[in-house]
């Protein structure tokens, strides 16, 4: 059987009230999440539409001899969507439901429960004077409302809209501090409420990000050729978590009193809501007897503020001001992740408005007015900027691995002959025992070192440049107070010191590696020894499974030994590895690098890693069958070969990965089984300049309800495109039916939504897809 894991980063953007759909699509992905958990937990039980995810993983098992297992592992948003993020992460960790984000958006999601009690007109006659500005903005022809509000719902909105304007003036009209504890008790009820087990394994990570913006902004330095140094104003503040996977029911993913922080500052929206200062989330947690992490928090999400002792005068606006589609925060995470079997990564945004045109588009015939010029200068053209430059980043390293694999494959004959003709005589070649393995790879590596002459030497540089690379970024990511602008002044204190170890060259004068630079790369060189595993897991995985002749339990078999392997190594990759001391010997990389250095590879202990890991190699050749046990050796003890052929080439140490990062969007325009025509057709958050879910709780039923319907549809495309050969589009079809319809059961058993939209919905998916 063979297995595999889909990994899903997820991207959640900023869309104000139709945040409301975005739920509904997360939702869907922790359903799924619980329910591919259900699968592999023997005898947990699953119902709803979580035993239909679960009865179309069993398919597949079943059918297409696939065991696969969902793991949404990334998470990160900007405004509205940074709070689907929070909560998601913050279930997927703990094991807690996410039911009580679903209250929250539907009951408190509304202007009359935002609004700050003291900017609340007293009475209907309160503020008779602003009547005509009422009537000018709210009835005259062709107003706002009537020109972007349904009939039904106009006087609805009228009547909220008028409350707004005759609420205070120059000032936010909504409660900060209410919204805060709006997000702490729903967090409250998550934790209150009956939690199952964590939905990633055990130990893996799980990280999280949310956009927000310092208005102000904070110092950093940016170091030039002339002058040196010179301090830039910076107001990007990416708020980040990231955490193991505990084995405990019910641990959160951080504090509740920084998730309240992240939740509330991603979705401070200007104007609506006051800047976020820290006085209100102090507040906050004194009500719940106090936050002990405070200090910490502080020094890793502003430092240069904690620095400056400026932390109590910073304010934080809504995060897509400046990033409304947080793509490089999840692209950033995707490194340093355990590996237990084959991975199919992807991206995967959620855009409620695909369709969606500026007004300076729809207009272009019109001359660009005043106010016209200023409003899409200041927030229609940042917020709707398109996402080309992250999808393009994302194809460009795709692009990297798919041509790294073609070099590879062109190289593979001459490195098996080469290969074989230095052990083709070995006599006891089909006997591996992990002595002999480490004896054979010493003895391979040597050899390719020494016969690719001259070009050893840029293969050397290359090699040298990325691990000083690699570990300066480890260093700077993990010391309090450091940033990126510290990565190269750390790296040539690094290499200060290998100079002064003698380690100005890797080469031997007579060619190949020199003493001194075998004992720096047994000691340091972790992404060679991760590249090699790699070569080898795609081998097995994609070329000879299915072979004739090929025993499949024995190659799944060889198969988890790799990745078994591949996990010791990927443990290594990452800060948390090395202890709660390290962040402080970190931060002495400038004045002690030697010591850095030596903590380091005294702590990651490669060269022993190396003897467990190919004691696990063994024992899986010993499973093969001579032919097999042969090709295996030939791509493991090759590996030097291949590497020295291309590392200069691609000039990327870090790239480990040989397969694509696929990026998927689920949004109105991709899920049409039950209605087509897109956002347009099915939403209605959108009216009143997507403000609308806001002023009409059928509004949020609606897109709540949408929500989840269009995620169970994407949910399902999602799973089906991990079989290689693909699933039947009959039978996705009929497991999508059956989705929408345990979806309608859960909300009409639940309440939350009107019975009647319920049934509306139930009697258009049968009529269009069948069923009882």
């Amino acid at each position: 059987m063979r297995q595999k894991e889909l990994r899903i980063a997820l991207v959640c953007y900023g869309g104000i009230s139709l945040a409301v759909y975005m739920h509904g699509v997360t939702k869907e992905l922790w359903k799924l999440a619980r329910a591919s958990q259900a699968f592999h937990a023997d005898g947990t039980e699953a119902s709803g539409v979580e035993q239909v995810y679960r009865a179309l993983l069993e398919h597949i098992e079943q059918s297409h001899a696939l065991k696969l297992r969902i793991l949404p592992d990334i998470l990160t948003g900007a405004s509205a969507g940074g709070i689907n993020a929070v909560f998601l992460a913050q279930a997927i960790h703990s094991g807690q439901s996410i039911e009580p984000l679903t209250r929250m958006w539907l009951e408190n999601a509304d202007v009359e429960q935002l609004v700050d009690p003291e900017a609340r007109p007293w009475s209907r006659a309160a503020k008779l004077w602003a009547m005509p500005i009422v009537w000018f903005l709210l009835r005259r022809p062709d107003n706002a409302v009537t020109a972007s509000v349904a009939p039904e719902t106009r006087a609805e909105v009228r009547r909220k809209v008028s409350g707004l304007i005759r609420s205070r003036w120059f000032e936010p009209p909504f409660s900060g501090a209410g919204f805060s504890r709006m997000i702490r008790d729903a967090l409250a009820a998550m934790a209150a409420g009956e939690a199952g087990a964590p939905l990633l394994p055990a130990g893996h990570p799980l990280d999280l990000w949310v956009t927000a913006t310092d208005f102000r902004g904070h110092k950093e330095l940016l170091r030039l050729n002339s002058p040196p140094v010179i301090e830039e104003s910076e107001h990007r503040m990416p708020i980040g978590f990231r955490s193991l996977t505990p084995r405990e029911i019910g641990q959160g993913l951080a504090h509740p009193s920084e998730l309240i922080f992240a939740a509330r500052a991603t979705a401070s929206f200007p104007g609506a809501f006051p800047p976020l200062r820290l006085a209100e989330i102090d507040e906050i947690a004194n009500e719940a007897g106090g936050w002990p992490g405070r200090a910490a928090f502080l020094r890793r999400i502003m430092p240069g503020h904690v620095e400056q002792g400026t932390t109590e005068h910073v304010s934080l606006v809504d995060g897509s001001v400046l990033v409304n589609r947080p793509f490089a925060s999840a692209i950033a995470a995707l490194g340093a992740r355990p590996v237990q079997r084959e991975v199919d990564r992807r991206i995967v945004y959620i855009d409620p408005r695909p369709d969606r045109r500026s007004a300076l588009e729809r207009d272009s015939a019109q001359p660009v007015g005043f106010f016209g010029a200023i409003l899409g200068s200041l927030s229609t053209i940042p917020r709707e900027q398109p996402i080309r430059d992250n999808l393009e980043a994302i194809e460009r390293q795709s692009y990297e691995a798919e041509k790294l694999h073609r070099m590879v494959e062109a190289l593979r004959p001459e490195v098996e002959a080469a290969v074989d003709k230095l052990f083709g005589h070995t006599l006891f070649l089909n006997r591996p025992t992990p002595a002999r393995l480490g004896q054979w790879r010493a003895k391979a590596q040597q050899v390719a070192a020494e016969e690719a002459s001259f070009a050893f030497h840029s293969y050397a540089q290359a090699k040298m440049a990325g691990i000083v690379d690699q570990l300066a970024q480890l260093v700077t990511d993990a010391a309090p107070g450091m940033d990126s602008s510290q990565h190269e002044p750390v790296a040539r204190s690094f290499r200060r010191e290998l100079e002064a170890r003698g380690l100005t060259s890797l080469t031997a004068p007579g060619g190949g590696a020199s003493a001194a630079a075998v004992e720096f790369l047994r000691a340091h060189d972790l992404t060679f020894r991760i590249r090699r595993l790699r070569l080898l897991a795609r081998r097995i995985a994609r070329e000879w499974q299915g072979e004739a002749g090929a025993d499949d339990a024995a190659l799944e078999q060889a198969r988890s030994a790799v990745y078994q392997a591949l996990n010791l190594y990927m443990e290594r990759d990452s800060a948390e590895h090395f202890g709660a001391d390290f962040p402080a010997i970190a931060a002495k990389a400038l004045e002690q690098p030697g010591l850095v250095l030596d903590t380091l590879a005294a702590r990651r202990v490669l060269p022993e890693l190396d003897g467990a890991a190919e004691a696990i190699i063994s024992a899986a050749l010993e499973a093969l069958d001579k032919p097999l046990r042969r090709r295996m050796l030939l791509a493991y003890l090759g590996f030097p070969y291949y590497d020295v052929a291309t590392l200069p080439l691609m000039r990327n140490e870090g790239l480990t990965e040989y397969d694509p990062v696929k990026v998927d969007r689920i949004s109105p325009e991709d899920a049409t089984s039950i209605r087509s025509g897109g956002t347009d057709a099915t939403l209605r958050g959108i009216e009143f300049f997507n403000f609308g879910g806001f002023f009409s709780r059928a509004y949020r039923e609606n897109d709540y309800l949408w929500g989840r319907l269009h995620g169970a549809e994407r949910m399902i495309d999602l799973v089906c495109s991990t079989v290689p050969e693909g699933v039947d589009p009959v039978v996705a079809a009929r497991f999508k039916r059956d989705a929408f319809l345990a979806v309608c059961d859960e909300e009409a058993e639940r309440g939350l939504c009107a019975i009647g939209g319920v049934d509306v919905l139930r009697a258009e998916i049968m009529a269009r897809l069948g069923g009882e």
